[in-house]
């Protein structure tokens, strides 16, 4: 069951949402079911100087919102 990122086309609410087989997801917010899917960049794991050796999250920075904050932001227009 995959988690997808959505922003919804009728008030911009960008959401992740986990689709099950045959769903039709709908916007949490205004409960419109006229979904855009963005494409997300995976995140990748790597081993730093942090507690207990755990592994941090890396993922490009993007600033909340409907607009890409950069080109290599992780939402394309």
């Amino acid at each position: 069951m995959p988690l997808f990122e959505y922003r919804c086309e009728t008030c911009s609410h960008v959401v992740e949402i986990l689709v099950r087989n045959g769903e039709q997801p709908a916007c949490p917010e205004c409960g419109e079911v006229h979904l855009q899917k963005l494409f997300s960049e995976p995140a990748a794991a790597v081993m730093g100087a942090s507690a207990a050796g755990q592994s941090l999250p890396v993922t490009s920075a993007c600033s909340p919102g409907p607009l890409p904050c950069s080109p290599t932001c992780c939402r394309l227009p």
